[in-house]
């Protein structure tokens, strides 16, 4: 986990040293496209966040299930130095696996409590293009896994300075929380209350914008989608397991449901009502 962090601090280090203002040579860029099989909510999302970073690239769904060494030579095609894949299935899970090419490593995370920006009409808002500034939990400096969560997510949405499609200004933040082993995704807006009426001075405020989701980390990998596993999350729960928990719950609970019901007719058919003989007395 040590040398992770070291080789990463270090490709930090050459694009600072590269760094030139007024001429773009920190070419930074990031591939995000996803597998097919993906439903209208995780597809809004991925435009969202291509919105968000100018210096996001897009390629055609990913035809595979299981094979991803081919994703590092897409990214070589595309010029693009990180990737964030999101990987569907069963039309019901999302995945979104974040590289570094051509060297790795590679975090797969589980995406859950989707929101975008069309979906939860937040009254905040951003010019399309600007750079974003990058705000990270104290949580993410307590643990290995952190760190090095926290510089790859810092390379993969960071746009770098000097891209030609940004614009030399800064309108909004990325926020990370690390906490109960998740990382909680916000985008908010720098705005100003005046009381000049102009809200351009005063105290800064943060306004949502979105999109918003969560991610749990499962595994992180040593190289570019594949090679050895340096660290797993032991809390981690699959979907699969979860909904098989559910479904033998719902099963159990039937079946409790369908005893009940034959206990209480065979109780009525073997305590059937007698008659009364002093039923007519009065008639």
């Amino acid at each position: 986990m040590a040398s992770i962090v070291k080789r990463l601090k270090g490709n930090k280090q050459a694009r600072k040293e590269h760094m030139d203002v007024g001429n773009y040579k920190n070419k930074q860029r990031t591939l995000v496209f996803s597998s097919r099989g993906i439903v209208h909510r995780d597809r809004h999302l991925i435009a969202d966040l291509r919105d968000l970073l100018p210096h996001a690239r897009k390629d055609t769904k990913l035809d595979t299930k299981d094979d991803f060494k081919q994703i590092p030579e897409i990214a070589e095609m595309k010029s693009c130095n990180n990737v964030i894949f999101f990987e569907a299935r069963k039309h019901k899970d999302l995945y979104m696996w974040l590289s570094r090419c051509p060297g790795g490593p590679t975090i797969k995370f589980l995406v859950t409590n989707v929101h975008t920006m069309s979906e939860i009409k937040l009254t905040g808002n951003c010019l399309k293009g600007t750079r974003p500034i990058l705000q990270f939990d104290q949580s993410f400096n307590d643990t290995g896994d952190g760190v090095v969560m926290k510089e790859m997510l810092s390379q993969a949405f960071g746009s770098p300075k000097g891209h030609p499609k940004i614009k030399p200004f800064v309108d909004h933040i990325f926020s990370f929380f690390y906490t109960k082993g998740r990382v909680f995704f916000r985008n908010y807006q720098v705005s100003y209350d005046g009381n000049d009426g102009t809200k351009s001075e005063g105290e800064p405020l943060l306004v949502e914008i979105g999109p918003r989701f969560t991610l749990t980390p499962i595994k992180i990998f040593s190289s570019s989608f594949g090679g050895n596993v340096i660290w797993e999350n032991n809390n981690y729960i699959s979907p699969n397991a979860i909904r098989a928990v559910m479904k033998a719950k719902a099963k159990n609970n039937f079946m409790a449901r369908n005893d009940h019901k034959r206990q209480r007719q065979n109780y009525l058919e073997s305590n059937q009502e007698q008659a009364d003989e002093f039923s007519n007395l009065f008639a």
